[in-house]
């Protein structure tokens, strides 16, 4: 049983990573290359299938026991399908699990890439031995796990978690998911090019320009230099952040929020904002008993969940 491994994905609207895993959780090997166009089926199921056996090679002494792919979107979890994948629309209506296992000839596990997260960061990060915790990714999207008394909360149809569309602005930005106003719109890294954009007018003395390939890492490093574009950016960024949190923590008491994602990374520049509009906002002192902290796992919560959630079902 030791010898056995689980081919882990995941998969983002930027990066497609992939590793053996262990049972104890030790990733052995791992692949990664930059996810195909969101437009592209085809090339999306290949480059995992692809990644997936150049995982299996370099690890040839071990039995894979499942592959897990942790996907961005929301998902029929039981029978293996992406119902709808905002970021990456090609996905959506498609039985991913059926063509990765008559590909790769070992079970697959399905699994919502925030969902992942937060079962990895439950098992060896942050919220280890946490029984009530949420997990929020901040990433291309903003996608949400949530675990009560120690399971993922599913939700009467499977659709709960998506903390990404919580309105925080009635007459906000257009959402990708036909809504409004969605915290993704306000807090991920694809938020943050467009708010910056968007304010790049205001502030002539900005390094951050207005040009078609400003990335979200630029408008980062300005503000750790002091930028004033950047630092509102990052300021509005908390504050949305802040009125989703409290939203989630007067309904749902939780003993933690686990922030990962790529644009965590901007934790100091958007923090104090969050805290302050958290404790405005939070009913009954719920602010002060919820801890709020970044991710320990990076970028491989997500891969160490999905690898969890096939080991506990082939257990």
């Amino acid at each position: 049983m030791d010898k056995e491994i689980v081919l882990a994905a995941d998969l983002g609207g930027t990066n497609l990573r992939m590793a053996a895993v262990d049972r104890q959780g030790t990733i052995l090997c791992r692949a990664v290359r930059e996810t195909p166009n969101g437009e592209n089926l085809e090339e999306i199921v290949r480059a995992i299938i692809e990644t997936a056996i150049e995982c299996r090679e370099n690890c040839a002494d071990f039995k894979v026991a499942a592959i897990s792919a942790a996907v961005p979107g929301t998902l029929d979890v039981n029978n293996g399908k992406i119902i709808t994948s905002p970021n990456l629309p090609a996905l959506s209506n498609f039985q991913m699990a059926a063509a990765l296992t008559d590909a790769l000839g070992v079970q697959t596990v399905l699994e919502n890439d925030a969902n992942a997260a937060a079962v990895g960061e439950n098992w060896l990060g942050a919220s280890k031995n946490c029984r009530d915790s949420i997990c929020v990714t901040l990433g291309t999207g903003v996608g949400g796990g949530i675990m009560i008394d120690g399971k993922t909360l599913r939700g009467a149809s499977g659709k709960a978690g998506e903390i990404g569309h919580l309105c925080v602005e009635s007459r906000g930005a257009p959402c990708r998911c036909g809504s409004q106003g969605c915290v993704e719109q306000y807090a991920s890294a694809s938020a943050i090019v467009r708010i910056a954009k968007e304010l790049a007018a205001e502030y002539p003395a900005s390094v951050v320009k207005n040009h078609a390939r400003l990335k979200a890492h630029e408008v980062f490093e300005a503000g750790k230099k002091g930028d004033a574009l950047a630092l509102e950016v990052f300021r509005q960024m908390g504050f949305y952040l802040g009125v989703a949190f409290s939203s989630l923590i007067n309904v749902l008491n939780p003993e933690i929020i686990v922030i990962g994602g790529g644009a965590s990374a901007g934790w100091e520049l958007f923090a104090p904002s969050m805290h302050k509009t958290i404790c405005q906002r939070s009913y009954g002192g719920h602010a002060e008993q919820t801890k709020i902290l970044r991710g320990e796992l990076g970028d491989d919560a997500g891969i160490l969940g999905a690898a969890r959630l096939a080991f506990n079902l082939s257990a």
